[in-house]
C-alpha cells in the first residue's frame, strides 16, 4: 500500500501540488488524470524520488521515502514522461546499466522475453540517440520492467508506442496486477484509463477533484464515457463554469 499525506509541492509562490491525500492499494491499476500542469508528473516524480515534496509525507508499505528512499527504490520500476535517457549508450549498455543499479545477477531469459515482446532483437546493439521516439520508449520500457519489482510506476508510458506494443504493455499491467502487485500510471487518453484503471485520482492545477474507482464516477453519470466525465469536472466547461461563480 502506498500513502499520499498532505504532500505539497511548491516553485515559488505556484504550487504545483496542494495537499494531496489519497491511498493506492496493492493488487490494482491506479491511474493519475489531468490537463497538463495538473500535477500528474510532479506527484509520480514525488513517489520515485526525483522530486522533494516542499511538505508531506509519502510511504510505501508503512516505510516513511525519506528514511527508506534506498530501499524503496528498488521495489520501483519507473518509466519517465520522456524516453530522452543515456542517448549515447547502446541499448543492451543501457539494460546493463540497469542490471547493476539493481544487483541483477542472470536476468537474461527475462530480458531476451522482453526484447523479443518488444520486437528490438534487431535494434540492442545500436545507441538510443539513433532511435525513434517509440524505439526509445520500447527501450525505457524494458529496462524499468527487467527487474520486475512490485511497484510499477509510469509516466505517458503509451506515448508513442506502436499498437501492437501497446497492446502488449497494458496485457502486461494486467497481469502484474493480477499477481496482487502495484501499477501506477498517467496518461491523457481517456479510452485506456477506463479499459485499465481499478482506482483513479483526478487531479485539476495540483489539486485532488477525485479519488476511487471508475465505476463509482461512471455510476454518477448513466451512459456517458469517461471521457465525458472527465471533460464535465477538468474540461474547459468546468472552469467556464468557476470564472462564473
Amino acid at each position: 500500500m502506498i500513502e499520499i499525506i498532505d504532500v505539497t509541492k511548491m516553485y515559488g509562490k505556484t504550487a504545483a501540488l496542494k495537499d494531496l491525500t489519497l491511498t493506492i492499494k496493492g493488487g490494482e491499476i491506479f491511474g493519475f488524470l489531468g490537463h497538463n500542469g495538473a500535477g500528474k508528473s510532479t506527484t509520480i516524480k514525488s513517489l520515485v524520488s526525483i522530486i522533494e515534496p516542499t511538505k508531506g509525507t509519502i510511504r510505501f508499505d508503512g516505510m516513511d521515502l525519506q528514511e527508506h528512499r534506498l530501499a524503496i527504490k528498488k521495489k520501483i520500476a519507473y518509466v519517465p514522461d520522456t524516453p530522452d535517457l543515456f542517448l549515447q549508450l547502446t541499448a543492451n549498455e543501457y539494460w546493463d546499466l540497469i542490471r547493476a543499479a539493481y544487483e541483477l545477477n542472470g536476468e537474461d531469459t527475462r530480458l531476451q522475453e522482453l526484447i523479443g515482446l518488444f520486437d528490438m532483437q534487431s535494434h540492442v546493439d545500436e545507441t538510443l540517440e539513433s532511435f525513434s521516439h517509440g524505439m526509445r520508449q520500447k527501450a525505457i520500457i524494458i529496462g524499468a520492467l527487467l527487474p520486475d519489482p512490485d511497484i510499477w510506476i509510469l509516466d505517458e508510458p503509451l506515448q508513442g508506442l506502436d499498437p501492437q506494443a501497446a497492446f502488449d504493455l497494458k496485457e502486461m499491467m494486467k497481469q502484474h496486477a493480477a499477481k496482487g502487485k502495484t501499477v501506477i500510471f498517467s496518461t491523457h487518453v481517456l479510452d485506456t484509463a477506463q479499459q485499465l484503471c481499478d482506482d483513479l485520482a483526478i487531479l485539476k492545477k495540483g489539486e485532488l477533484i477525485y479519488n476511487g474507482s471508475v465505476d463509482a464516477l461512471l455510476e454518477h453519470y448513466p451512459n456517458e464515457s469517461l471521457e465525458s466525465v472527465y471533460l464535465k469536472m477538468a474540461g474547459r466547461q468546468a472552469q467556464e463554469q468557476e470564472e462564473e461563480v
